[in-house]
């Protein structure tokens, strides 16, 4: 015998059924303002070396962009949200899947592409890292933020310094304006001063 649904649980699911509506506006609001292209470092942060001193990511928010892709796995902004979400918090091996999948549902996205190869190359995958610069680079030869990663990871990743060079000055080379030319050149002349040891 089936059990009788009553009017006051009917109106639950309609009220959940709401505010899950809500909860995707509000995502795709969060992503606008999230938007960006991650930077590559050295070395991971600090941070994510030691647990303890991680930030901390939001549950609510991260279990929000779950339930959105457990109704719909090709919803790309909620695997981007969640992707940075986690990316942010400094758990990169988490990050990754979840970008992995945006970048499946538009392989266009640059910006998805190059944050896919951060969290790689922060997950100690650097030849993961540079082969999906790559592709970001299939996409957009000159994305400023793509060469200047891929010159942090030839450089202390691989030890190549000719090819971080390469790819640093092929950033200035193209992006003229580039918000941080000082520190690019910097660099440069330290993969000079390591190639002349």
């Amino acid at each position: 015998m089936r059990e009788r649904v009553e009017p006051a649980s009917q109106y639950a699911w309609i009220v959940y059924a709401a505010a899950m509506l809500m909860v995707g506006a509000l995502a795709g609001y969060v992503l606008a303002l999230q938007g960006g292209t991650r930077t590559a470092a050295a070395a991971p942060p600090a941070a994510a070396q030691s647990p303890a001193a991680a930030p901390v990511v939001d549950e609510a928010q991260l279990r929000a962009y779950r339930d959105i892709l457990a109704r719909d796995p090709k919803n790309v902004q909620a695997a981007v949200g969640a992707g940075n979400l986690l990316y942010d918090a400094q758990r990169y091996p988490d990050a990754i899947g979840y970008y992995q999948q945006a970048f499946a549902g538009n392989p266009s996205d640059i910006n998805v592409s190059t944050d896919l190869g951060t969290a790689l190359w922060y997950s100690g995958r650097a030849d993961d890292a540079l082969a999906q610069y790559q592709k970001s680079l299939a996409i957009n030869p000159t994305h400023g933020q793509t060469l200047f990663n891929i010159g942090i990871v030839r450089a202390d990743g691989k030890q190549d310094y000719q090819a971080a060079i390469a790819a640093w000055e092929q950033l200035l080379t193209t992006n003229p304006g580039y918000q941080d030319v000082s520190r690019v050149r910097s660099l440069i002349a330290n993969a000079r001063q390591k190639l002349a040891r």
